[in-house]
Order: structure tokens, then C-alpha cells, then sequence
């Protein structure tokens, strides 16, 4: 029923569909939330994408052990993933991409054995990544295809024995969207089988990147763009041999690019752009050698023949921070020094003015008198302003 202009809610009869199996409403006028009631026994593949469904899951799709695609990008909905989502047993494919979830990434994600494809990404995520996403397994799901048909019992001509033979009906096609290799790709058939990734991108992820996840050997794209990550890369990246994606740009990720990436043959995407790495960038070898400029992009203190910079003249950013730390300190300590210097140069002299005209009574008349005739002064000078102000407002 997908594509259509349906609006208002889910209805609550679709509760009671004990066989059903695939539902698919996706691009619609939707709204509303999802049923708490909906977990069908035998439901496996739900798109729900692109309508305007909102509020928190509940406890729909609660115990549902048999879902195998739960696509509900592009909505409204919000809250956390609830913590029953490992009672999912057969979810191979998790789509929440485009919504509002917020709150930490569940460990409960790990014990999901048979997860293949994860997108998290555009929700308002945060804290750290799961370190133990890293235990993920990814493995190929051939049940991912959804494929429906009947069988028909017949004899051929000179045999007595009867023979099964598969029709199918209907061919109903699962298609995944997925964003790898900066684009919005479609999987269907057996490439689905095949296709892992996981995309936590455009959140309010922090810390550290997990060394654990080098040992997704099998992934094959890593999406962790626009976030708040800190710290080093990993060298444990060198370890995903099959990763052809790997974005790890708009963060705050320090220190050098680990050398070892460049063994990565199936690497076709990689960007690290905007972060405060530095250092030299890989051996422009293999695949590092056809990557240009924008992949490094943002990084002042990166430094190559692809960024047209020669590393021997490339300050490290530790170092310029500890130059302009000693100037501050600098600055601080001769600012700190002029004004004690200044305060007690101005009470010596006090004192020893002071000490001067109590010994000495001449000088003493002699400062009084200079001090008297001063104030006489200012006062004669006063009073004729004021009288010559008079006499002016009076003619005028």
C-alpha cells in the first residue's frame, strides 16, 4: 500500500492479522503513532518510511522474533530504543535513519546476532559508541529476499512417481535504501544478501571511537561523519578488509592517520575531512592513491604532496600550542611585574617625601607655603571665571 496518499492512523484491526507477513505503507500522509498492539507472530519485513507517524515505539513490534526488516525512516518519532529491541531476535536490517530519537545507542543492539545493515543517522543520538558493536558478527542473510510462490504435485509422461515443482505467484522484491560512498544507493535480490554497513552519522555522538569496531572484518561501510568524536583513529581500522566506505569527517578527531589503512584494497570512499588531525597523510599507494584533497580537507596540520604541503616545514599543532602558551605566560608575568614594580616605586617615594619634610622644618615651611599659594590661586582663578561669566550674561 505503499505510495499512496493514505492519512490518518494505523488502523487497530491490523493487530488482529495473525499471518501476516509483509507490510509495506511506506510514502504516505500517515500520522499518529504506531500501535502498541502491532507485533503479528509471523511479520518480517515493515516499511513504514516517509510519513509522519510520531511518539515513541512503546512496546510495538515488542517480541516480534521473526522481523527481519524494520524500516521506519523519515517519520516524527521519538524517545529511546526501547531496551526489549534484543527480544528481535531475527532482525537482520534496523532503519531508523531521518527522526528524533534521542538518549544513548542501546548495548542491547549487540546481542542482535544476525544484524547486517544499521542506520542510525540525522537522530540526536548521544554518548559513546558502543564499544561491543564490535562483536557484531554481520552476517550474509539470504532471508533478507522475500519471495512467495506455491507448489504443484504432477506425473510425467512415462513415470509413476509424482514430482514437486515450484511456481511463484507473485515475486515481491525487498529493497533496502542505504547512504554509502556519499550517495543513496538502492539493494535488492542478492546483493542484499551480501550488503552490510552501519551508519551512526549527524548526531551528538562524544568520546572515543571503539578500537573494537576493527574487528568488523566483514563490513563493508562505516559512517561516523558529523558527530562530536574525539580522540585518535584507530589503527584497527587496517583490519576491515573489506570496508569500501569508511567517513570519519566533521569531528574532533586528533593525532595522525594510522599508515596501515593503506592496506585496505576494497577502500573506494574515504574521507576524514574537518578535524584537528596532523601528521603526514598515507602512502599515496593502492587505493590511497586515488584519493584527492577533499578527503583531507579542514585539517591544517595534515601535511603531503596531495595537500600540496611538505611535511619538514609543517609545525605539529602541540607545538604552536606551547609557543603561544609561553607567550601568554609571558605577557602575564611582565604585566605582573610592572605593577608591583610601579606600586612600590609610588610608596617609596611617599615615604621619602614624607621623611624629608619631617626632618627638615625648613623645607617644611617651604611646602606648606607652596601648597597654600596653590590653593589661593585656584581659588582668585575660580572666582574672576566666575565674575567675567557674570558680567558677560549680563551684557549679552
Amino acid at each position: 500500500m505503499s505510495n499512496n496518499s493514505f492519512e490518518g492512523s494505523i488502523p487497530m484491526e491490523f493487530c488482529k492479522l495473525n499471518r501476516l507477513e509483509f507490510l509495506d505503507l511506506s510514502q504516505n500522509n500517515l500520522s499518529g503513532s504506531i500501535p502498541s498492539c502491532f507485533n503479528p507472530p509471523y511479520i518480517e519485513h515493515v516499511h513504514l518510511h516517509g510519513n509522519r507517524l510520531r511518539g515513541p515505539l512503546s512496546l510495538a513490534f515488542y517480541n516480534s522474533s521473526s522481523i527481519v526488516t524494520l524500516d521506519l525512516r523519515g517519520n516524527n518519532l521519538t524517545g529511546s530504543i526501547p531496551k526489549w529491541i534484543y527480544t528481535l531476535s531475527s532482525l537482520s536490517v534496523l532503519l531508523l535513519k531521518d527522526n528524533h530519537f534521542h538518549g544513548k545507542v542501546p548495548v542491547e543492539l549487540c546481542k542482535l546476532h544476525s544484524l547486517s545493515i544499521i542506520d542510525l543517522s540525522q537522530n540526536m543520538f548521544s554518548g559513546p559508541i558502543p564499544s561491543c558493536l564490535g562483536n557484531l558478527s554481520l552476517p550474509m542473510q539470504t532471508n533478507k529476499i522475500l519471495e512467495t510462490g506455491f507448489y504443484v504435485t504432477f506425473i510425467e509422461e512415462h513415470e509413476t512417481t509424482p514430482m514437486d515443482s515450484y511456481y511463484p505467484d507473485s515475486y515481491l522484491e525487498e529493497v533496502i535504501e542505504f547512504t554509502t560512498k556519499s550517495g543513496l544507493f538502492l539493494y535488492k535480490g542478492n546483493i542484499l544478501s551480501y550488503m552490510t554497513g552501519i551508519d551512526l552519522s549527524c548526531n551528538n555522538l562524544t568520546g572515543h571511537i571503539p578500537p573494537e569496531l576493527g574487528n568488523l572484518s566483514e563490513i563493508h561501510s562505516l559512517n561516523l561523519s558529523h558527530n562530536k568524536l574525539t580522540g585518535v583513529i584507530p589503527s584497527s581500522f587496517s583490519k576491515l578488509h573489506q570496508i569500501e566506505s569508511l567517513d570519519l569527517s566533521y569531528n574532533n578527531l586528533s593525532g595522525e592517520i594510522p599508515n596501515p589503512l593503506v592496506e585496505l584494497n576494497s577502500l573506494e570512499v574515504f574521507s576524514v575531512a574537518f578535524n584537528n588531525l596532523s601528521g603526514s597523510i598515507p602512502e599515496p599507494k593502492a587505493q590511497f592513491g586515488t584519493f584527492i584533497e577533499n578527503s583531507y580537507e579542514g585539517n591544517p596540520f595534515l601535511c603531503g604532496v596531495i595537500l600540496h604541503k611538505s611535511c619538514s616545514k609543517t609545525d605539529s599543532p602541540s607545538t604552536i600550542s606551547t609557543v603561544s602558551e609561553d607567550k601568554r605566560e609571558d605577557g602575564l608575568i611582565d604585566t605582573y611585574d610592572f605593577c608591583v614594580s610601579f606600586l612600590v616605586s609610588y610608596v617609596v617615594v611617599l615615604l621619602t617625601i614624607f621623611v624629608v619634610l619631617y626632618i627638615n622644618p625648613y623645607w617644611r615651611r617651604a611646602w606648606f607655603s607652596l601648597v597654600g599659594k596653590c590653593i589661593t590661586t585656584c581659588r582668585y582663578s575660580n572666582v574672576g571665571n566666575f565674575l567675567t561669566y557674570h558680567i558677560f550674561k549680563r551684557c549679552v
